[in-house]
């Protein structure tokens, strides 16, 4: 059970994102990052799965920055976390989250939180000062009661799975994979489905094809040409990681020039 509903237990009012557009009158400048990446350049729009939509590509396609995007349109912060948590390390976002319009399900946004694998231990710094002031119940208590700090990076990680996440909401994920062993990721992957099954929806961009291979998941790949769907076993992480576990030897030889 998650947050102490039944496993299939559903109170779906969502999906809480439909789609999102680029409205392309308002770019000042189109040779500006991130408008010059071909994922963003050749973006008009495009459509979230009622639960699971995968973002994928290589480094530097774009992942990452229309994740962040999508995160500030919804008022999150930056760097992570949730509505609540507002602080800045250092401001590098662009300018993509002005430019970006939502088709989001009618009423009151639900719970929503955007984890930044390379910027957690910030927000887990954010919070043990959050709750240094004197009264009113603990933050850390949202995430299991215990500091995050005091966790491995990959325990931290899964407390705010476990704990932080609700049964209704949308949750943005930059590589949540970032800091768990194999095993932990197919643990994850059961909770994803324990939430979706109860309402959550999850916007995750990835490079894990264990994550990836979520049943009926929509996969976006964003390269040279654009963002496109793809089905699973056409994705280059499906293909390289089968054919690198098929045979090593065949991989060395190539990869060494042998």
């Amino acid at each position: 059970t998650i947050n102490g509903m039944a496993k299939h237990e559903s109170h779906r009012r969502g999906p809480y994102l439909l789609s999102l557009g680029l409205m392309r009158q308002w770019i000042r400048d189109e040779r500006e990052f991130p408008f010059q990446l071909p994922a963003i350049k050749n973006l008009n729009s495009l459509e979230f799965h009622p639960q699971v939509t995968f973002f994928v590509g290589e480094n530097g396609s774009g992942k990452s920055t229309l994740l962040e995007a999508l995160a500030i349109k919804l008022g999150l912060n930056p760097e992570g976390g949730s509505r609540n948590i507002n602080f800045a390390t250092r401001e590098t976002h662009s300018q993509l989250h002005y430019v970006l319009r939502l088709a989001q399900t009618p009423g009151t946004l639900p719970d929503a939180y955007f984890l930044r694998a390379e910027s957690f231990y910030n927000v887990a710094t954010e919070l043990e000062r959050l709750d240094e002031g004197e009264g009113g119940p603990r933050v850390i208590e949202s995430y299991g009661g215990e500091s995050l700090h005091k966790q491995s990076h990959g325990e931290s990680f899964f407390a705010l799975f476990e704990h932080r996440f609700n049964n209704e909401g949308i949750y943005l994920l930059d590589e949540p994979e970032a800091a768990l062993s194999p095993a932990r990721q197919l643990a994850f992957l059961a909770l994803i489905h324990e939430y979706v099954q109860a309402g959550a929806q999850f916007v995750i961009a990835t490079h894990s094809p264990i994550l990836m291979a979520y049943p009926q998941a929509r996969i976006l790949h964003f390269g040279a040409d654009g963002i496109r769907e793809q089905p699973y076993k056409e994705t280059e992480h499906y293909r390289i990681t089968r054919g690198f576990l098929e045979s090593p030897e065949r991989s060395f030889r190539e990869l060494f020039g042998e």
